[in-house]
């Protein structure tokens, strides 16, 4: 995690504030509360405190959960129904989120908080978000929820001093862990225990960091298939200005644009223009393939920056304490970000599945006209063969991951839940995707910078040359067998380093 201390404040409530800002604050960035926003927190938590002593029913406030809902509970119940909502909710099986993820998910919910419809109790929000400023992390279980419940119960358990906690790297009781940070368990009010297991924080959190890893991956397969093109000798025509506007989707132009850069000045590719008439798809198309990506996950975005900008537990408080309103509503179905998770998945895979036809290009002798497996003397030495395996291996497991889970269903809490968006595991789904397209990327930097190797001594291209650079600090060229995996990781580790793409800017400008 990066040290807060140099990273901006993110504003809660900001209509500025978006994905880019979770994904900021997963990573570190200390989050802010206006005065404007802790002033609706306050006012909601007031209509919350009014209906409970005018004993109006109201879903989730006096009432049962679920199929439960038209169960009228007694005043002296509703504080034993937030806890006992935390501890029946949290069913969660599996390994843990990781730390980033969590706090975008946590981010996520105080961000629905401070928009002043949930009516949760302001001590409850202050010590979430000193969770977050003090780098306290629920430790939740990644597998289990069909939309948010159990997942977000798991978030919430150290607030009463159950579950546990990551602080400075040690996994801890939830006692410990908020003795460590100078904190102790709070009592929950009516309906804290439904506002902080409900609504659509968890999904869009998770899909802040899909989308935060999606549009690096999207930088760097430009990157990286600018590489593959100039070691195969590709035909840059295919990648004019003025040939790419005839097709102008967005996504298009900007690959396009970053494609021209990365390989302006490359004396050795200048030379092996108008060899061929055209070349492979997998090179030739690279801005009309990467560009949908690109395409989608701006539209994705669009889809979560509103998802964050909006209100989506339930029930919701509108008004004031002396003039207000309680709905009950649909805002917590996670149907949009089931829907751009699984785009997403779709989109992402992409990358990976023409990076590997690169990769299989590069190793292959038959048309690359370079050494057999990327290797000088093949036979004794299998060189970069299997590697292509493995990005094989891996295209192959997103074809399985990117089927849609929105489209499935079940039906839940005895009717009274009977269509599930399952965005959680949708967007988990989705992150799964990206390791794997990573990894295949990942392949791709070493296959191609062991081709580059082979070039003549003329110089490469401006983006080229510096992603090589950066490369080598780590992963020496092939002379001889070794054990490949080690640099698959190394490649893995360098795609995760902003220092390479700022570096690649340098020479060439800023990617799009």
């Amino acid at each position: 995690m990066l040290d807060p201390s140099i990273m901006q404040p993110q504003m809660l409530g900001d209509p500025a504030f978006d994905w880019c800002g979770v994904a900021a604050v997963a990573r570190g960035a200390p989050l802010v509360l206006p005065p404007v926003a802790r002033a609706r927190i306050v006012n909601a938590r007031a209509i919350v405190d009014q209906l409970v002593l005018l004993g109006e029913r109201v879903y989730g406030i006096n009432t049962g959960l679920g199929a439960l809902c038209e169960t009228v509970l007694p005043p002296e119940q509703l504080v034993r129904l937030s806890s006992n909502t935390l501890q029946s909710h949290a069913c969660g099986i599996g390994e843990p989120l990781g730390v980033d993820l969590t706090r975008a998910v946590l981010c996520a919910a105080l961000q629905n908080f401070a928009l002043g419809r949930s009516g949760i109790s302001p001590a409850v929000f202050d010590q979430l978000l000193a969770w977050l400023n003090r780098g306290l992390t629920p430790v939740v279980p990644s597998r289990g929820s069909v939309g948010y419940l159990s997942h977000m119960a798991h978030m919430a358990l150290p607030l009463i001093g159950l579950g546990e906690a990551w602080v400075e790297g040690a996994r801890l009781p939830a006692a410990a862990a908020l003795a460590c940070v100078d904190l102790e368990p709070v009592a929950l009010g009516a309906k804290d225990g439904l506002a902080l297991v409900n609504g659509t924080p968890c999904m869009t959190g998770l899909m802040c960091m899909a989308l935060d890893t999606a549009w690096r991956l999207a930088r760097w397969a430009d990157v990286l298939g600018a590489m593959s093109f100039e070691a195969l000798g590709g035909q840059l025509a295919a990648f004019g200005e003025d040939v790419l506007v005839s097709k102008p989707h967005p996504g298009l132009m900007a690959s396009g644009d970053n494609l021209r850069r990365l390989l302006a000045g490359g004396d050795w590719l200048a030379q092996r223009q108008g060899l061929r008439t055209q070349d492979a798809l997998s090179l030739r198309c690279m801005p009309q393939i990467h560009g949908a990506t690109r395409d989608q996950l701006m539209h994705i975005a669009r889809q979560v920056d509103i998802e964050l900008s909006s209100s989506t537990d339930n029930p919701q408080v509108f008004g004031t304490p002396d003039a207000y309103t309680v709905v009950s509503q649909g805002h917590p179905h996670g149907q949009s970000m089931a829907m751009a998770a699984d785009l997403l998945a779709i989109a992402a895979a992409e990358l990976a599945s023409v990076s590997e036809r690169r990769i299989d290009r590069l190793v292959n002798p038959l048309v690359s006209g370079l050494p057999p497996f990327l290797v000088q003397a093949s036979g004794v030495n299998s060189g970069l063969m299997i590697a292509q395996y493995t990005a094989a291996s891996m295209v192959a497991e997103n074809k399985v991951l990117a089927h849609p889970m929105v489209v499935d269903n079940f039906v839940t809490s005895a009717l009274q839940e009977d269509h599930l968006s399952l965005g959680t595991p949708a967007a988990l789904k989705a992150l799964q995707v990206l390791e794997r397209v990573e990894t295949v990327l990942a392949i791709e930097y070493v296959v191609a910078a062991q081709a580059l190797s082979f070039l003549p001594g003329e110089q490469l291209a401006a983006g080229t040359g510096r992603a090589l650079r950066f490369l080598r600090r780590v992963v020496p060229p092939y002379v001889e067998d070794r054990v490949v995996a080690t640099d698959i990781a190394a490649a893995t580790a360098l795609l995760r380093d902003p220092r390479g793409l700022e570096d690649i800017e340098e020479a060439i400008g800023t990617l799009r």
